[in-house]
């Protein structure tokens, strides 16, 4: 097989080379490699009901494979029951945007001496038999169900039951009492119906992104809304493990408060500070976690809202005296029932005592030391080490922030992670050749980085948005016959962006 072969079907050529004594362990290795995604289907045909069936997926390669563990006698030997498989994926891959080889395994405790379809010898052979297996109902066999999106994307497809008749009808009716669990659950928790819950969302006005700081100055205020499943959206985050754990033990202890408070109305309850900190340099997700902050928090009843107003030193400072009160005032006003973000809170700590930024941050104070101001959670967002300053500045302010979330920087796996996230929007799928080069390319911007610049995964999206270019410009050079081409990124559209270099030191001495 040439080389150029066998970088297309790389996966289906793995499966060809091995033997009786290796299949487990290849099997066992692609469980751990980051560009393959197996899974076991089950109920997939009446032919396989009496088999345990498993399917492994990369850019361009589908292989299926069966363990005949039947017992008994069928009708059609095994091979031609992975035939039978491989015809309805077939089937169902006609119409669809994929490029894709398939190839089936048979693994058998039955000594097969002349296999109904020719196994091993022929380069492209379509089955592969290995007979004489032992153990097969009770082999455990490792698989990775959250890698490479484009497999997942190709196994969804080819596994879609359409309008066929080989998949039990049951299989939809389940996935809805699954989410009907879930509602019932958080019902249980917070005491709220789902209805009604819809029901107040639709009530819910937010305000307009405009304040104005004086007769002649507005300045616009960015607003988020409330996202519908912040839940679910917070387990799909790359990374940030310890941030979810901390988000779910200030969400729970939420839910616990309201729970008692409607149990117990009279006893008294534990004091809850929302307020929080959130430390990290940019592109490692202190917007989106913050969005899902402020949805949670609604959902568990602890704001009214849920959505987030996002503010700035520029939000506060004006150009008259009494600007800065004017705006906190409109700024609180529109953050009531959700999340005020401060990004880059610690530029209001100016090194100057007649700093207008020092007034912001009492006027913060007073209303966070006002009792009735419950309905809202101010989150400082910024750089680890000037925030911690602004905090020791102020013991106050410290102890009004009693809640911390540190972002750390994306590992290159993590960053790699997010790639296949993003790519699979647009449903791109990367050659084999493309991928690797792209993990040279990043791993050398990685390599070069600088940590108070790296923009993480910021500079996933710029890196990307080049390649989405590059890889216009071939296809309408080349104008590709076949409509899969157009959604694959080939080496020639990868390409590098430039690193961006050191900044001059963060300063706060800022005059009006």
């Amino acid at each position: 097989m040439n080389n150029f072969l066998i970088g297309i079907r790389r996966l289906i050529y793995g499966f060809q080379k091995q033997t009786r004594e290796t299949i487990w362990q290849y099997m066992d290795e692609l469980a751990t490699n980051s560009d393959i995604y197996s899974k076991e289907l089950k109920d997939f045909c009446p032919e396989v009901a009496n088999d345990r069936l498993f399917v492994y997926a990369s850019n361009h390669n589908l292989v299926v494979v069966l363990l005949d563990t039947s017992g008994r006698e069928e009708k059609t030997g095994p091979e031609a029951r992975v035939k039978a498989v491989l015809n309805i994926i077939e089937t169902r891959l006609e119409n669809s945007r994929h490029y894709v080889s398939l190839f089936g395994v048979v693994l058998t405790g039955k000594t097969i001496k002349e296999p109904a379809l020719s196994p091993l010898d022929e380069e492209f052979a379509e089955i592969k038999v290995f007979d004489k297996m032992t153990n097969l109902k009770r082999r455990r066999v490792k698989l990775y169900e959250d890698r490479m999106p484009y497999g997942k994307v190709l196994v969804e497809d080819a596994t879609s039951p359409f309008n066929d008749l080989y998949v039990p009808m049951g299989n939809e009716e389940d996935e809805v009492d699954e989410e009907d669990d879930d509602y019932d659950m958080n019902d249980a928790v917070t005491g709220d119906k789902e209805d009604e819950d819809k029901d107040d969302d639709e009530d819910i006005t937010f305000p307009s992104g405009e304040i104005e700081q004086n007769l002649n100055l507005s300045v616009k205020v960015k607003i988020l809304r409330p996202i519908p499943n912040p839940r679910k959206e917070l387990e799909k985050l790359v990374g940030c493990e310890d941030i979810k754990r901390r988000m779910d033990e200030l969400v729970a202890l939420t839910q616990y408060n309201k729970m008692m408070q409607k149990s117990f109305p009279t006893s008294k309850q534990h004091e809850v500070s929302l307020h929080s900190v959130f430390l990290g340099r940019p592109g490692t997700g202190k917007t989106t976690v913050c969005k899902i902050f402020g949805s949670l928090l609604h959902q568990a009843g602890a704001l009214s809202k849920g959505h987030v107003v996002m503010c700035d030193r520029g939000t506060f400072i004006g150009t008259l005296w009494g600007d800065e009160e004017r705006s906190m005032n409109q700024v609180l006003e529109m953050a009531k029932g959700g999340v005020l973000m401060i990004d880059e809170a610690y530029l209001l700590n100016g090194k100057h005592e007649t700093d207008p930024g020092k007034l912001v941050i009492q006027l913060l104070m007073n209303i966070l030391a006002d009792e009735t101001q419950r309905d809202i959670a101010v989150v400082l967002c910024g750089y680890k080490e000037p925030m911690q300053k602004l905090l020791d500045s102020n013991p106050g302010l410290q102890s009004r922030f009693p809640n911390k979330f540190e972002f750390t920087d994306f590992s290159i796996e993590e960053l790699l992670e997010i790639t296949r996230r993003r790519v699979r929007e647009y449903e791109y799928e990367f050659t084999p050749e493309a991928w690797d080069k792209y993990r040279d390319v990043l791993a050398e911007a990685y390599q070069q980085r600088d940590p108070q610049t790296w923009g993480n995964a910021r500079f996933i999206g710029n890196l990307l948005d080049r390649i989405y270019i590059q890889h216009a410009k071939r296809c309408v050079r080349e104008r590709p016959t076949e409509k899969g081409m157009l959604r694959l990124l080939t080496p020639d559209d990868i390409c590098q962006i430039e690193v961006p270099k050191p900044r001059p030191s963060i300063g706060f001495a800022i005059s009006r």
